[in-house]
């Protein structure tokens, strides 16, 4: 879990590049002396210098599709969802030997006989 201070620094970048203001280490720190928060002072560099050619904007988007399941993914690319590799008609079959499964587990007489 990151502390009060890292998510100072995220919270201050984000901030920063919703605003397309170029991340430095003088704008997050103006940002954290605002929020009242005592920070290291080496984080500040360390988030600036990690951001410095990142295109934060497009990093957010890549995460967040990342994680979906493909049908949910091809759902908001407005694509078809990917087949699941099992046939309709393999489906039935599987269905079929169920219920016979089912129907041999009777022996012939219910709970209330």
């Amino acid at each position: 879990m990151a502390s009060v201070s890292e998510l100072s620094c995220i919270y201050s970048a984000l901030r920063l590049q919703d605003n397309e203001v170029i991340i430095l280490e003088d704008k997050i720190n103006a940002f954290i002396k605002t929020a009242c928060v005592n920070v290291e002072p080496f984080l500040a560099i360390l988030f600036a210098k990690a951001l410095d050619n990142i295109n934060i904007g497009s990093l957010i988007c890549n995460v967040c599709m990342c994680g979906l399941a493909p049908e949910a993914g091809a759902a908001l690319a407005g694509g078809p969802a990917p087949s699941t590799g099992t046939a309709p008609a393999e489906e039935k079959k599987a269905e079929a030997k169920k219920e016979e499964s089912e129907a041999s587990d009777d022996m012939g007489f219910g709970l209330f006989d």
